[in-house]
């Protein structure tokens, strides 16, 4: 994220009134990628919202427990079925997620809605179950040099980590989500070999993983480099255990969501009003705001269960609490002056 603090008045939406590089750019091969060849949309799109996670971690400001909490009781609210809570990071690394406990101990939980946590190692795994976690995620990255840079070890070297965490979770029965960072492009090695990104995802699936996060770490990819990408990835891990996580630096994130739809995903991470970044990718801008993808998906005729209005209340609930402008177009085209 830019060092640059700019601050900004967040309009108030009220009740909101919603209508019904470069060096990564792809091969001549990726453009010949024909539609025709992908399958019908899918008729429901489960969405995991990582604001309050991915989306407030790299904020320089720490936000107060009680607005993480209340914001992810806001988004609980507005119908979305998964919302990562927090992070069993070590303070040290990432302050922000110093009050896991806390936020893990104050949210109500909904019947039907999944909170799950992030855990770098078994250490975080153990802390995070202890909290109440019922679910937890791991992190890796098909980037050599991105793994060592975000977690100080090689890929191979995490994916043994992961061992541990996944051993202890089988035997307690919780659930474990895989993230694959940088998929489409890395901060240090430039352009990823779709066949890396594959192989990562083939060990993450095979260790137990029910679900694989492919992503766009940085926001370089296009919907051509996401389809050669996805195209590598489906022929190791079934289509329905793979998910998206689109960053919008080159405003590219609904193009590669739709491309992901069209080939058979149909799990969408996204950040409401569009927090969040990479502190190793400096100048990598926002996550793709929940809200819009939301309204691309109404267009769609896709159900999500999610209720936009209340979604743009959570928006404009955490910007005000942080004093910043929301990066959802939609909730940018909606606020009333």
């Amino acid at each position: 994220m830019a060092a640059v603090l700019m601050r900004f008045v967040p309009c108030s939406l009220g009740p909101a009134v919603v209508p019904r590089s470069l060096s990564f750019s792809s091969s001549a091969a990726v453009r010949a990628v024909s539609l025709s060849t992908t399958k019908p949309l899918p008729e429901r799109v489960k969405i995991v919202e990582v604001g309050p996670r991915d989306g407030l971690q790299n904020e320089k400001t720490i936000v107060p427990a009680e607005v993480k909490i209340r914001l992810i009781d806001m988004l609980s609210e507005a119908g979305l079925p998964v919302i990562e809570a927090t992070s069993f990071v070590s303070p040290k690394w990432v302050p922000q997620m110093a009050d896991q406990e806390e936020v893990m101990r104050g949210i109500q939980r909904k019947p039907g809605v999944n909170y799950p946590v992030l855990t770098p190692n078994l250490k975080g795994y153990r802390a995070a179950v202890t909290a109440g976690a019922k679910e937890v995620a791991i992190f890796g990255a098909a980037s050599e040099l991105f793994s060592k840079k975000n977690i100080n070890c090689s890929v191979e070297e995490s994916l043994q980590r992961f061992e541990e965490v996944m051993k202890a979770a089988k035997q307690e029965g919780i659930p474990v989500r895989g993230y694959i960072s940088c998929v489409l492009g890395c901060p240090y090695e430039g352009k990823v070999s779709p066949v890396k990104v594959a192989e990562v995802a083939k060990r993450l699936y095979s260790m137990g993983c029910y679900e694989i996060s492919l992503g766009d770490t940085i926001g370089v990819g296009t919907p051509g480099g996401m389809a050669e990408m996805l195209e590598a990835v489906k022929k190791e891990v079934p289509i329905h255990a793979l998910a998206v996580h689109c960053h919008d630096t080159y405003g590219q994130a609904l193009a590669n969501i739709l491309v992901a739809l069209q080939n058979g995903v149909s799990v969408v991470d996204s950040s409401v009003a569009g927090l969040g970044g990479c502190p190793y990718a400096q100048g990598a801008s926002g996550n793709v705001a929940t809200e819009d993808v939301i309204y691309m998906l109404n267009g769609l005729g896709i159900h999500t269960g999610v209720d936009l209005p209340k979604l743009m209340d959570a928006g404009s609930y955490i910007c005000r609490s942080l004093n910043r402008r929301t990066s959802s177009k939609v909730a940018q085209a909606t606020c009333k002056l």
